[in-house]
């Protein structure tokens, strides 16, 4: 009787094998068809929390501005009320920071620090971490919707504006960062509609716009001079800009947040007569000439959230300020 020989199977080629790591980091399948050990699974959850960026949510403080600004620091119903909204505005900001991570993945490995993130370096899924943010996401919007109708709209117009950012407004000069000030002034907005606002003053919209846009200007040029003529490969809106012109627009816009908060400290109608809270402005011009001085003689100011909380005449500074605004706000008539 013949002996049928069987031949071996053929060894896949290089493409064959790229496209099972394609298919393996890109699908959701995977999943949940290849089994995890459980010893990896606390590192991926560890590495999930650490995309969340924890360290910015110190940004969703905004939505504080209202209350505090208000006069209602000591009411503990709406106190209670704009910390549920701090919390659903740091559930839809990571799962923005989720998407935004995913959509720059292939530029942030090549980026000297962000190439070390969970998502980059590979220790967290990509499903995993679309998984995750179609969860926070849900949950912010949905929440927001039951804690205050008016809040839930905002919280989808944040959600919304940020997808939007995340896949197209990031790579467009001058509007990335105007995007970014707009997520700052839906944060105080939330704050607003969660509360009864007797007194709240619409020039904290204005000084929050001017701060942001300052922030995230100095922001890009903190990027620009890091990563010096390899910028537009790590982050393409760098393209568009140049350390001449960022130096104008923050310029400009250190200015006018200055004088508008200047404005805002004697003409406001809920502050004290006797207009004390102007005695609050050197701690602002002190904190916006600090952190100009850092990105620019320091090369900092590429994370503005994570700088206050490390350099520490900026984080006294913001202290100081804090304790005088609220200070002359209830102690002050």
């Amino acid at each position: 009787m013949p002996v049928v020989q069987l031949s071996p199977s053929p060894s896949p080629d290089e493409t064959t094998l790229a496209a099972r790591r394609i298919w393996t980091s890109t699908s959701i399948v995977p999943l949940f068809i290849t089994p995890v050990r459980p010893a990896i699974l606390p590192q991926m959850f560890l590495s999930l929390l650490s995309s969340l960026r924890p360290k910015q949510w110190i940004k969703n403080g905004f939505v504080f501005a209202a209350l505090v600004f208000d006069g209602q620091l000591t009411n503990f119903p709406a106190l209670l009320h704009t910390g549920l909204g701090f919390v659903l505005f740091c559930l839809a900001s990571s799962s923005i920071y989720l998407i935004n991570d995913i959509r720059d993945l292939e530029e942030d490995r090549r980026h000297p620090t962000k190439r070390n993130r969970p998502l980059p370096s590979g220790r967290l899924p990509i499903p995993m971490a679309w998984g995750g943010a179609a969860v926070l996401g849900v949950v912010s919007i949905g929440g927001g919707f039951l804690l205050e109708p008016a809040f839930g709209v905002i919280a989808l117009a944040y959600v919304l504006l940020f997808v939007f950012y995340s896949f197209r407004l990031k790579h467009v000069p001058i509007l990335d960062v105007f995007a970014i000030a707009t997520g700052f002034v839906l944060r105080v907005a939330g704050g607003v509609v969660l509360i009864t606002v007797m007194r709240f003053s619409p020039w904290l919209y204005v000084c929050t716009t001017l701060l942001a846009l300052y922030l995230g200007f100095g922001k890009r040029r903190a990027e620009l001079q890091l990563l010096a003529e390899s910028a537009g490969e790590h982050r393409r809106v760098l393209d568009g800009y140049t350390l001449p012109l960022l130096d104008q627009l923050i310029m400009i816009v250190s200015g006018a947040t200055i004088m508008a908060y200047s404005l805002y400290t004697f003409s406001a109608e809920n502050l004290p007569d006797n207009h004390l809270m102007m005695l609050t402005i050197p701690f602002v011009m002190y904190g916006i000439f600090r952190y100009l001085w850092l990105i620019q003689m320091q090369a900092a100011g590429g994370a503005p959230d994570e700088l206050i909380l490390t350099d520490r005449p900026l984080l006294a500074t913001f202290l100081l300020w804090g304790l005088a605004a609220v200070g002359v706000l209830y102690l002050g008539t």
